[in-house]
């Protein structure tokens, strides 16, 4: 299959309040999320992509952009409701502080599969949505490009470390052990066997490989030769 790289947008005015954003409209990116999303596109700049698909929220939408900027082509820019904010209900717009102290908070750390937000969604129909979500454009894009397409979903943090429990074979109620920070980048590939987990939750490091890698092989027994192209030394 395809490769997905998994973008959490960058840091907002929100996130630096400490509230929770949730859905909510006019959340933008800060200065520092600008920064941070600047540089993962510098970063992702090496790799030609197919599509940037994006939740539909300003600070996802501001990333994408930043990424798009640098890329030599002209990829695919579907936005998808999908992959959209979990729907946080009545939490929506108050404090993490104020949220920690209410029963359900010790929940969604410790049980999330049993969540439902009031006057909002589940956690598990969050996932279900967003897995599906990223399986199908993943699908899309190698159809479109073949095997070796590689295309960003730019999402929002729970989205991403739910999408990642799934590759990881984890139960959403482990997912909470998963850090996605601002404009991180987690690489998975879906193969025909099973998923395969490239990278967590990274902010610096090459990523030119992606340029080249081939069709999904079986798991290397021992752990194979990676993808990281050699360094060069000098004489």
């Amino acid at each position: 299959m395809a490769t997905v790289i998994l973008v959490r947008h960058g840091r907002t005015t929100a996130n630096a309040d400490g509230l929770l954003a949730g859905r909510s409209l006019g959340v933008g990116l800060d200065a520092i999320g600008r920064t941070q999303a600047a540089s993962a596109g510098e970063r992702l700049s090496v790799v030609p992509l197919a599509g940037v698909v994006s939740s539909p929220l300003q600070r996802c939408r501001e990333t994408s952009q930043l990424i798009l900027d640098l890329q030599g082509g002209a990829p695919a820019t579907p936005v998808d409701e999908d992959i959209t904010e979990c729907d946080y209900g009545d939490w929506q717009g108050r404090t993490l502080i104020d949220l920690s102290q209410e029963p359900l908070w010790t929940v969604v750390q410790a049980h999330p599969s049993a969540v439902v937000f009031p006057g909002g969604e589940s956690m598990a129909a969050m996932q279900a949505r967003a897995v599906a979500a990223i399986r199908r454009h993943d699908a899309i894009f190698e159809d479109e490009h073949g095997p070796g397409a590689v295309w960003v979903a730019v999402s929002h943090g729970d989205i991403i470390k739910s999408v990642l429990a799934d590759a990881l074979g984890m139960h959403l109620d482990l997912f909470q052990r998963i850090n996605v920070g601002p404009a991180s980048v987690s690489i998975v590939r879906y193969g025909p066997h099973r998923p395969s987990v490239h990278a967590i939750n990274t902010d610096a490091g090459d990523l030119s490989w992606l340029a080249a890698v081939g069709p999904v092989a079986d798991a290397p027994v021992g752990g194979g030769a990676g993808t990281q192209r050699p360094r060069q030394t000098g004489a």
